[in-house]
């Protein structure tokens, strides 16, 4: 195992080459080999910070979150014409639906095209439908339908994909996808989102609630959506249900109630 003494504190690193994430999905490690924090998708901004045996230390662009990552997910930078707007989608052989899918790419994933057709954009790994990408300067406008898109995709503790999601990583791709800027973990969002609430005032759809360890986002006056370990996936949840459960289950009460525009 990679001798992690060698990992130097991401503030006294003295590295910093731009890089982008070319696989699907990959893990970011709080330290070579350990244990997930967060993920980062195709396509990501990164910088790296230092690099030895086969991993490297990097700083995600959009929220400066660090961690470790394998080098051989990393390459170079290129300037994104689109990006994923389905939960998931296929990177085709060819412009063919039937033809053989190279990879599956999820939601957020940024894409270069080299050519588009009718259906498909061209990307330097494969052919991607039309329909399941934007341009990359298009803007989403409401979180709440961002966060629909993932109903029913699986809980994963620090996910970041349509294959697997938390709470925090649900909120962030609602947010990030409407050009909202948004820290990656829940208490960090509690501290940085928002107009602070009373706690029993009335919501709003696009109010988040907190708990210790746990957000959620209000979809209407009297329902949540937000993954959660309760249901093992994305859901729909009554309010009052919700406040209840996670009291009935020992994770205490709501501690914040944030609105976006207040």
């Amino acid at each position: 195992m990679t001798d992690q003494r060698s990992f130097p504190d991401p503030v006294l690193a003295t590295r910093s080459d731009p890089m982008q994430i070319t696989a699907p999905v990959v893990d970011l490690c709080r330290s070579p080999a350990g244990p997930r924090d967060r993920q980062l998708i195709y396509g990501e901004d990164v910088t790296v910070l230092h690099e030895a045996e086969g991993w490297s230390l990097v700083r995600a662009k959009k929220d400066g979150y660090c961690g470790c990552v394998p080098v051989d997910t990393l390459g170079q930078c290129c300037s994104a014409t689109h990006q994923v707007t389905a939960r998931t989608t296929h990177c085709y052989d060819a412009a063919d639906l039937k033809s053989v899918d190279q990879m599956c790419l999820t939601f957020g994933s940024q894409l270069v095209a080299v050519s588009e057709t009718a259906t498909f954009i061209e990307t330097a790994d494969g052919y991607v439908p039309r329909q399941h990408v934007h341009r990359i300067s298009d803007r989403a406008e409401d979180p709440i339908e961002i966060a629909k898109l993932f109903l029913g995709t699986p809980y994963l503790w620090g996910g970041n994909s349509g294959w697997g999601i938390d709470c925090s990583g649900l909120v962030q791709a609602a947010l990030l996808a409407c050009h909202i800027p948004c820290p990656g973990d829940s208490d960090q969002q509690e501290q940085a989102l928002g107009t602070a609430l009373p706690v029993d005032s009335g919501y709003e759809p696009g109010d988040l609630l907190f708990w210790k360890g746990h957000v959620a986002l209000v979809c209407d006056t009297t329902h949540i959506i937000h993954a959660n370990a309760g249901h093992m996936a994305v859901a729909r949840e009554g309010i009052d249900d919700a406040i209840a459960r996670i009291r009935a289950q020992g994770d205490g009460p709501v501690t914040a109630h944030k609105r976006l525009q207040a």
